[in-house]
């Protein structure tokens, strides 16, 4: 069985924690930044992660049982 390729798009926008949680970015922070307020923009840009729901099929594309 040939090796599982890793998803580049997956690669680039997810990234896992030492725990083995899947980490990722918020969206609506690239821009039309003026009319969001300091303290969402500012919430915006922390890490969030992905829901238990979505992990399984991550883990996938990123090659990781």
């Amino acid at each position: 069985m040939p090796k599982m390729k890793t998803n580049p798009g997956a690669k680039k926008r997810f990234s896992l924690t030492g725990s083995g949680k899947i980490k990722r970015k918020h969206a609506y922070k690239s821009h039309i930044l003026t009319k969001k307020s300091t303290k969402r923009k500012r919430n915006l840009g922390y890490f969030g992660e992905v829901d238990k729901a979505d992990e399984h099929n991550i883990k996938l594309l990123l090659a990781r049982k």
